[in-house]
């Protein structure tokens, strides 16, 4: 899977086919400068055992 990103840091656009990705960009004219395409595939871990995915218990900087 690849993902592509505008230079925000937003995901625009999510296919496996990566000409699919560079036919969005171009469709919406986003220049090579403005986005970034990474295979998403190889960046994924796994979440193994007991792992508390619980956001609510972060540290907050105040």
């Amino acid at each position: 899977m690849y993902g592509l990103y505008d230079k925000e840091g937003i995901l625009r656009f999510v296919d496996s086919d990566k000409d699919a990705c560079i036919a969005y960009a171009e469709l919406f004219e986003l220049g090579s400068t403005n986005y970034c395409l990474m295979d998403l595939a190889n960046d994924t871990k796994k979440v193994k055992g007991n792992t508390n995915l619980d956001q609510s218990q972060g540290v907050y900087n105040n």
